[in-house]
């Protein structure tokens, strides 16, 4: 989970991520022509995505095409953001002490 959120971490490659999503199976030119940065930092930004198990290759003859899996993304969403959901729909303790519990008046 660290390294998956590690990659996230990164505003590009949430956007290669955001590309991927759109138009999944893309090439490293492809994906280069959307993003303002070098082929060489992309490719380096797709290898850490690729480490963290986010993006996946397809070897097409000479060309690759980068496929997003979300599945790590699933996993942290019902593993973990999960277990925080619960606490978010009660209200904490601090606003009870505060302001006396729930209340239908404003």
């Amino acid at each position: 989970m660290d390294e998956v959120l590690k990659a996230m971490a990164d505003p590009n490659r949430r956007l290669l991520l955001d590309s991927l999503n759109a138009r999944d199976g893309q090439s490293l030119r492809e994906l280069c022509a959307a993003m303002p940065m070098a082929r060489q930092s992309v490719s380096k930004h797709l290898a850490v995505l690729e480490a963290a198990n986010l993006v996946t290759i397809e070897r097409r003859g000479r060309e690759k095409l980068h496929h997003l899996n979300a599945e790590p993304l699933r996993d942290i969403a019902e593993q973990w953001i999960k277990r925080y959901e619960r606490a978010a729909a009660q209200p904490s303790v601090q606003w009870v002490h505060r302001y006396g519990g729930a209340s239908d008046q404003p």
